[in-house]
């Protein structure tokens, strides 16, 4: 936070909407019905505000307790609990650019700007506490990786097969297939895979059931959207996207397509690997944009 000039981090919570502040501080089960507040300087020690009903909802975290019940002793302390602090992080994204960290209302910033500091995004700060990999992590998401890989490579020689040899072979049937394979290498998710031909791979979200899936053919485009996880506690998923054509030669129109999408991909991976090596900091909106370039120039944006 220091390094970053920011006061401090300031956690808050009504009911559980925030889970970033709940993994981060490692809250055990409990009620807390009441809003709640843990403010970490980055110098010195710890505050929270607890309302009188709940004074236990934070005792597993270090720090002085303030608490509150009526409207003006939550603004005063809430000015107590900040002392001098003039830039706090919270779970907020400006615009709501990042959806993901946009946990706290408008109210409560604007509650807390009133309070005396400037509200800032901790972003970096939850990329840093909550979305970075332990080895262990990394190595269940290698491995399901693996798996999954050969799983997917095994699925597109069962639809060649199928095809090859005249066997009826729907998209359903595929996505049964994956699953039971899941089951035997200890793969588990929580929905999918995702199997579409044609205009079903239009559809980002598509799904195939017994009733709608279609059945695969010759010369069909054939997508397999496909994300899994090992079956132990803390595992990553793997999630990845392969595209094939069920025929002895890729249409002009396809090969073309998928040859700007892979120069997009290899064009932003050059460039993440650039600045890392070089150790320039970067940031998600740069690659985008370095990948939207080149299909734009393509005719394809």
């Amino acid at each position: 936070m220091r390094a970053a000039k920011m006061d401090g981090w300031l956690f808050y919570d009504f009911r559980g909407r925030d889970p970033i502040a709940q993994n981060i501080l490692s809250l055990p089960e409990g009620m807390r019905t009441r809003r709640w507040f843990y403010f970490v300087p980055a110098k010195g020690t710890p505050r929270k505000l607890v309302h009188k009903i709940e004074t236990q909802s934070l005792a597993s975290l270090p720090g002085e307790t303030l608490y509150y019940s009526a409207q003006d002793e939550l603004r005063s302390n809430l000015k107590k609990m900040f002392g001098r602090a003039k830039s706090v992080a919270m779970q907020y994204s400006p615009k709501n650019a990042i959806p993901y960290v946009s946990m706290v209302d408008a109210g409560t910033i604007e509650l807390v700007r009133s309070s005396g500091p400037k509200v800032v995004s901790s972003a970096d700060l939850v990329q840093k506490y909550e979305a970075c990999w332990s080895a262990e992590q990394l190595e269940s998401h290698l491995a399901a990786g693996a798996a999954i890989d050969r799983i997917v490579r095994e699925a597109f020689q069962l639809a060649g097969n199928s095809v090859r040899e005249k066997k009826t072979l729907t998209e359903f049937d595929v996505k049964k297939w994956i699953l039971k394979e899941f089951d035997a290498e200890g793969i588990w998710t929580e929905e999918g895979p995702d199997i579409a031909v044609n205009a079903h791979a239009s559809d980002p979200h598509y799904g195939p059931t017994a009733q709608s899936a279609a059945p695969i053919r010759e010369g069909d485009l054939l997508l397999m959207d496909v994300w899994g996880k090992k079956k132990t506690p803390g595992s990553v998923y793997y999630d990845i996207t392969w595209i094939g054509y069920v025929g002895a030669k890729v249409p002009e129109k396809f090969a073309k397509v998928f040859g700007v999408v892979r120069e997009a991909r290899d064009t932003a991976t050059e460039l993440i690997r650039k600045h890392i090596a070089a150790g320039k900091p970067l940031q998600g909106w740069q690659v985008d944009k370095a990948a939207r370039r080149v299909i734009e120039k393509a005719g394809e944006g």
